[in-house]
Formats: C-alpha cells, sequence, structure tokens
C-alpha cells in the first residue's frame, strides 16, 4: 500500500502515518526523493486494511495498493527513475555507464594492464572478481582477500570504483570494506540471507537476475535490498536458460522495457554471459544500448586464451577499445552517450 502525502505536508503529519502504520504492525519505507513524500506500507495483510484508515488522517493527499507482488522496487512506490553516483560515476543518466574487466582477478600484472586499457577505451567502472561461485569445486575460486587487495590498488592507481562480486553473506562487511559496489550473482539472485546483509551495507549492489527466474522473482529479491534500506540497486540482465543451446544463455531484450515499464531501478546488461563466446559480445551489447539499457558489464582481458575463468566470452584489450568507438553512435542515435 503507497500512502502519498501532499506537496509541502508536515514531518509531524510524516509521522502520523509512520506511527498509524507501526500500530498496525506494518512495515514502513519512505521515499523522501521527490518534492512528495511517499510512504509505503508493508506486510503480509495489507490487502485486508482499508485504505480509509489513512486517507483521513492529516496530510495525506492519496493511498493507493500495489497489486503487484513486489513493493519498493515498482513504480508505483517511485515513479522517478533512480539515479545515484557510485565512486564519482552518475548511474541512470543520460550517460551509459560501462563497467568493464577481468571475470576473476588472477594476478596484478593482469588486473592492472585491462584496467589501464578499459579506462584508456571509455569505461567508467572497473570489474573483477575475487570470490568466484563455480559449478565445480575443483574450479578456480578466486583469489578473495588478495584479489580484493589489488582491486583497492587498481582504484587508486587509474582512480576508477571497482565493483566485485560478494558470494558469502558473512563476506559481506570484508567486501564492503574494499569495493564501491558490490554484485549478487545469479546464483545468488534469491540467496535471502546475502540480499539482507548486502542491503544493509549502504554500498550500491548490482543485483544480476537467476538463469532461470522470471522478472516479478527478480524485482522480489531487490525487494530484499530495497527493504533493508539501499536505495542504491542496479538491475543487470545477463541471459536466461531455455531451450537453445547455441549461446551460453539466451539473452532476455524484451526484460530491458519491461523493467523499465514496472520498476525505478536502472537496468544493466552483461553481453559476456549471455554470449558465452566474444565473437557474439558486441551485437548483444549494441543491442542493449539501443533498447534502453543503462549500462554494460563487459568481460575484458589481457590474454584471454591465459584466463584462469570465462576465456572464451571475454574480449581483448583490442576488441573492447573497438566496441567502445562503435556503441557511441548508437547511444547517440537513442540519446544517451557512451
Amino acid at each position: 500500500m503507497i500512502v502519498e502525502m501532499k506537496t509541502g505536508a508536515s514531518q509531524e503529519e510524516v509521522d502520523g502515518v509512520v506511527e498509524k502504520a507501526r500500530s498496525l504492525e506494518l512495515g514502513v519505507q519512505l521515499n523522501l526523493g521527490t518534492d512528495k513524500v511517499v510512504v509505503a506500507l508493508l506486510g503480509s495483510n495489507t490487502g485486508q486494511i482499508p485504505t480509509d484508515i489513512f486517507a483521513v488522517l492529516p496530510g495525506v493527499e492519496s493511498v493507493t495498493r500495489i497489486m503487484k507482488p513486489y513493493k519498493l522496487a515498482s513504480r508505483e512506490f517511485r515513479p522517478r527513475d533512480t539515479r545515484f553516483s557510485v565512486g564519482g560515476v552518475k548511474v541512470g543518466g543520460e550517460r551509459v555507464v560501462v563497467i568493464a574487466g577481468p571475470c576473476a582477478v588472477e594476478s596484478e600484472k593482469q588486473l592492472m594492464e585491462a584496467a589501464e586499457a578499459v579506462k584508456k577505451a571509455g569505461a567508467t567502472v572497473l570489474r573483477g572478481g575475487a570470490f568466484k561461485p563455480r559449478t565445480s569445486p575443483f574450479s578456480f575460486q578466486g583469489l578473495q582477500k588478495k584479489g580484493l587487495e589489488l582491486l583497492a590498488r587498481a582504484r587508486e592507481q587509474f582512480g576508477m570504483p571497482v565493483v566485485t562480486e560478494v558470494v558469502n553473506p558473512q563476506d559481506v562487511e570484508l567486501v564492503a570494506s574494499y569495493a564501491d559496489m558490490l554484485q549478487v550473482g545469479s546464483r545468488n539472485m534469491q540467496n535471502f540471507a546475502l540480499l539482507t546483509n548486502a542491503g544493509k551495507s549502504r554500498r550500491p549492489v548490482v543485483l544480476k537476475r537467476g538463469f532461470s527466474c522470471t522478472i516479478t522473482e527478480w524485482l522480489l529479491a531487490a525487494d530484499y535490498l530495497l527493504a533493508g534500506g539501499n536505495n542504491e540497486v542496479i538491475l543487470c540482465e545477463r541471459g536466461i536458460r531455455t531451450f537453445e543451446d547455441s549461446v551460453r544463455f539466451s539473452l532476455d531484450i524484451s526484460a530491458i522495457p519491461v523493467l523499465k515499464k514496472n520498476s525505478h531501478l536502472p537496468v544493466f546488461v552483461d553481453p559476456s554471459h549471455a554470449a558465452g563466446h566474444y565473437s557474439l559480445v558486441p551485437a548483444i551489447a549494441k543491442a542493449a544500448v539501443a533498447a534502453g539499457a543503462d549500462g554494460l558489464l563487459i568481460e575484458v582481458h589481457p590474454n584471454p586464451k591465459e584466463a584462469l575463468v570465462d576465456g572464451l566470452q571475454s574480449l581483448t584489450l583490442e576488441n573492447f577499445s573497438a566496441l567502445m568507438e562503435e556503441l557511441r553512435p548508437i547511444a547517440a542515435a537513442v540519446g544517451r552517450s557512451i
């Protein structure tokens, strides 16, 4: 249930709505980012509570039920697009944010070489996995804390904010102490303990879509982050599992406009994981920008043939630079920039 306050409603009137909600054992979330205060009332029994209970309170303009299962991620709660800054990089604005770097941090030389090249090409955020959730327990699991230290060193050297994946709920505080932005991967999209901790971290979070999850389930996962008090959430489409086996995953390009219609959160696309092969990444990246994506998450490696993780889907430094040049006119055609 959404309570929209009148323009200029006093703090006392807002507090009156909050106190009434808490007396009914409802959760409360405030949206203070507009000229009107919007109060989200959260609980399993909101459908049984008459809207008039809140409509008669001083300062209330309207009360609306949100029929969708997700609440805080919905446009009803926040009609305007969410925008925020990560290390000085604006997310959700006119510029398409490009996050690039290796899938996994393997060494200082590899990371620094990649960071220097992607920044020169126009990327504004550096990615690199310190912790890697792998399907096989015998695969490379990442450098972990050493990888975090290398990412922090790269940030200092090249002036780029860094994003890295957090896998374990207990590691959120550690990862957040090094990274500017956290990533919750596909396999953990419904790891609710992890989402709850990440929501309390006050670090921006990239939430990747689970490869067998619906958009509704995805937005419900985002609600966990938002309910924890973290309003800086990015939804990242990275392909879903279908019957098609010619690509690693089928990129759901329609998810971009669907999310834009139903949610206020910025939408990114990871063409690398969808493609599974470097030769397909550029076309998918271009399609994502044309469809309205707010950003891209691209894997780039100085020498993909020697990569310990996902070398086949990683672009070389030269190919990434070429792609950035090809993306600029496409972004301009849809009123954006790279």
